[in-house]
């Protein structure tokens, strides 16, 4: 790894940035940020999966998601970091300012 590649957060610095995001919660077996979302339709979670594919495409950092009906669950890591790195805390901030707290 090249010392300008992206590395993973420590520990103190993802808990520091966990408690800035109550939304969202550590899945260490996937070394991923996380966050479920229920709306009130499929009409709405699919507008909400379309505001955040743009804010996700414009950063160039692609979330992995699943949606079934009007559940939306989103999992924020980087591959080339191994875990969490700044650009998942910077996407999971985006994507709390898209969509609130659905």
């Amino acid at each position: 790894m090249s010392s300008s590649a992206i590395k993973p957060l420590e520990k103190p610095a993802l808990h520091d940035a966990l408690a800035k995001l109550p939304l969202w919660t550590h899945d260490a077996d996937r070394q991923a940020l996380y966050r479920k979302i229920v709306f009130t339709d499929f009409a709405e979670a699919l507008a909400a999966m379309v505001r955040i594919g743009f804010a996700a495409e414009q950063a160039d950092h692609h979330p992995e998601w699943a949606n079934v009906y009007n559940r939306l669950e989103i999992w924020l890591t980087t591959h080339d970091a191994g875990g969490v790195s700044t650009r998942d805390i910077k996407l999971a901030q985006q994507i709390d300012a898209t969509i609130g707290e659905s």
